[in-house]
């Protein structure tokens, strides 16, 4: 079951509750009691098969940057 981070309003708090997707924007309510919470973004890393982080691509892309467009 994933798990979403939250930050309380009132106390500052931050906590984490596992819930179904279906409820991730549910509301929450902080250990200490307080109903004024906010769903924090959550960072997520792609890793490749053997747990590495996944190698960026290389070569040419398209624009202004990339492209042999630009003198």
């Amino acid at each position: 079951m994933p798990r979403y981070d939250f930050r309380c309003r009132s106390c500052g708090a931050t906590f984490e509750l596992s819930r179904p997707m279906a409820q991730a924007n549910d509301p929450a309510v902080c250990p200490e009691g307080h109903p004024d919470t906010v769903k924090l973004l959550s960072t997520v890393a792609v890793t490749g098969a053997g747990g590495a982080a996944a190698p960026a691509p290389s070569g040419g892309g398209g624009g202004c940057c990339g492209g042999g467009c630009c003198g």
